[in-house]
């Protein structure tokens, strides 16, 4: 079928509005392979030092014509997600030297866990690590001792973080290995249930806590879909790893199958192999745009209208929130899963998974299938199951989704539409996930209830003082103001305040999980209060109409009188929990609809001031 006409024009606003940024990127590219370090141009003794513990491997390494692949790591044995790569590099390693490659560990990056830290002090630093996972790939990388990349990462802003400082390495081709969700435990809907039980005071922290590690119980990433399995479907859906490898749980032949079929592959595509294939190329507006259909076709993390906005800017391509909502009026609903469903990411799998996600979407004209990938037989590897035979991974085509309770086809969607919509009006301009929220709150029209500390809320509620029709206002809570933190904490309390039939919406200029389901929330509201936002000119008793329908954020008072109202100053700011050292960070990023990021707002008046002139 010939290409959609939304998601073709919308990638031909993308191509043109990022005209200049992607020549140079590509030049940059360019003059890194032609010019950058590398191996074979190493002094004898920095490449010395750089093989001095290799051992059996350091003939190979000396040989200029050898491949050798830098393993990047975000392992750690707290992150259950991130828990199985301990044992990856010395699989890699024997893997690599299969097909007369070699593989080290070019550095690590920390790898922060958002489950942990949500609603602590901690979950402010939680959206500038991205920056830092960047700068620790980068550093990692400027070595110059490889031909090929294999990222270990799967969660929230770890995945971002290593593709972009990957791609500021482009010339390098690059695969992502996961390590696959943990097995089902308690349902998910069950563990929400136990959550707004313990909110309502019916039940103790003891029978939290067993649901808790109930559900959450093994190494793997959390079966639910929220950032960290969108981030493995959105890498999936751009042919950035192996295909049909996101969601095959850990520590199964199948799983340690695929990262050596991975492996291989890499050795292929790498600078001295036989398919020479670089992130550059293979990262480009049209696997941008897929990445952005995959997110709407299935239901993805809001956090990814941030994320997928910085990758591309990574990659010298300028994306906003009018492109996916644009794409979000075309790219129906293909998933149930939750926040969305009663289903997990196993369940999603099973019935089909990303194989026929994929099978149906190009099928329907929403997805470029002409696009680079990793696997050899370029995107059209992506519409078939990888199964073992043989302790080979073999694959078929895929098949239609075996339960239409999770996965339909895009013919009888579950919604018309993608579910996140560009929301704007007096109280500026944010994002709204509609796929999880129920027709008749899709429009919320209620008095505010100002705070600037989610904890408020929850005092607030504890006291009765809720108890009614409200658009609760979270404030000051934008990446300038403390790092952006997530305010996955309030949903629970929210969602007890809906259920007992109140009309109850969030308007906040942070963050929501990628968790966050049922209730109506208009975040990442900009300009944020900290800059003097109009979000921050609300009071206590505004009536405020929040809807999806119509893509309104409107403080209904008198335009007048609006203009008037002076903004409420910023508090001061908060220190600890290592709070200060992100200080920097904070007073130069650029906006949440550009991504969020310091590093990316320094680096492109960097090149700005360079312009064409690489020389």
């Amino acid at each position: 079928m010939s290409l959609n006409s939304v998601v073709e024009s919308v990638t031909a606003r993308i191509i043109e509005r990022s005209k200049v940024s992607r020549r140079r990127y590509l030049a940059l590219m360019e003059r890194n392979r032609a010019k950058g370090v590398s191996r074979p141009r190493l002094a004898c003794g920095n490449l010395a030092h750089a093989i001095a513990a290799s051992a059996s491997d350091k003939p190979e390494l000396m040989r200029p014509t050898s491949t050798n692949l830098g393993i990047v790591t975000t392992y750690n044995d707290m992150l259950s997600a991130h828990q199985p790569y301990g044992r990856y590099p010395d699989q890699i390693k024997l893997f690599a030297r299969e097909v007369g490659a070699t593989a080290q560990v070019a550095g690590g990056a920390p790898a922060m866990c958002d489950g942990v830290t949500q609603g602590q002090e901690g979950m402010e630093l939680s959206l500038f690590s991205r920056d830092v996972i960047a700068m620790s790939t980068a550093v990692g990388l400027s070595h110059g001792m490889f031909e090929g990349v294999a990222l270990l990462g799967i969660c929230d802003k770890i995945v971002p973080g290593l593709l972009m400082g990957a791609l500021r390495f482009g010339h390098l081709p690059t695969i992502l290995i996961p390590a696959g969700p943990m097995p089902s435990g308690l349902p998910n809907k069950e563990k929400q249930r136990i959550r707004q039980l313990y909110v309502q005071g019916k039940v103790g922290q003891d029978r939290l806590m067993e649901a808790e590690n109930a559900s959450y119980h093994s190494a793997g990433t959390c079966t639910f879909y929220g950032t960290a399995n969108t981030n493995q479907m959105m890498v999936e859906i751009m042919g950035l790893m192996m295909p049909d490898s996101a969601f095959i749980n850990p520590n199964t032949p199948l799983r340690q199958a695929m990262t050596r079929s991975s492996i291989h592959r890499l050795a292929e595509i790498s600078l001295n192999g036989e398919d020479v294939r670089p992130l550059a190329q293979c990262v480009d507006e049209k696997a941008i745009v897929n990445a952005a259909v995959g997110l709407l076709a299935t239901g993805g993390s809001t956090n990814h209208t941030i994320h997928l906005p910085a990758i591309a800017r990574a990659a010298g391509i300028i994306i906003d929130w009018e492109d996916l909502s644009r794409l979000s009026a075309a790219v129906p609903l293909m998933t149930r899963v939750y926040p969305s469903g009663s289903e997990d990411v196993n369940a999603f799998n099973h019935v089909g998974g990303m194989p026929t996600v994929i099978a149906e979407l190009s099928r329907a004209g929403l997805l470029h299938t002409d696009i680079m990938t990793v696997s050899r037989g370029g995107f059209a590897d992506y519409a078939c199951r990888a199964s073992l035979q043989d302790d080979e991974v073999v694959y078929t085509h895929a098949k239609p989704s075996l339960d239409r309770d999770i996965l339909r086809e895009v013919s009888a969607p579950f919604k018309a539409d993608g579910g996140i919509k560009l929301v704007k009006g007096n109280v500026g301009r944010g994002i709204y996930k509609s796929s999880a929220i129920s027709e008749e709150h899709l429009t919320v029209e209620a008095p505010a209830r100002v705070f600037h500390d989610q904890h408020d809320v929850a005092t607030a509620f504890q006291n009765g003082e809720l108890e009614q029709d409200v658009v609760v206002v979270v404030r000051f809570q934008g990446p300038e103001a403390n790092g952006m933190p997530e305010l996955h904490k309030l949903t629970p309390t929210l969602g007890v305040l809906q259920d007992r039939g109140y009309k109850v919406a969030l308007l906040t200029d942070g963050r929501m999980s990628g968790a966050s389901g049922k209730v109506p929330a208009a975040i990442h509201v900009g300009p944020e209060a900290q800059v003097g936002g109009p979000i921050a000119k609300v009071r206590d008793g505004d009536m405020i109409r929040v809807c999806a329908v119509t893509g309104q954020i409107e403080v209904l008072v008198d335009a007048v009188e609006w203009d008037a109202r002076d903004v409420v100053p910023p508090p001061p700011p908060a220190l600890g929990t290592g709070r200060e050292l992100f200080a920097l960070m904070r007073s130069v990023h650029d906006p949440a609809e550009a991504g969020a990021s310091a590093m990316l707002a320094q680096m492109d008046r960097v090149i700005e001031t360079v312009g064409d002139d690489l020389h």
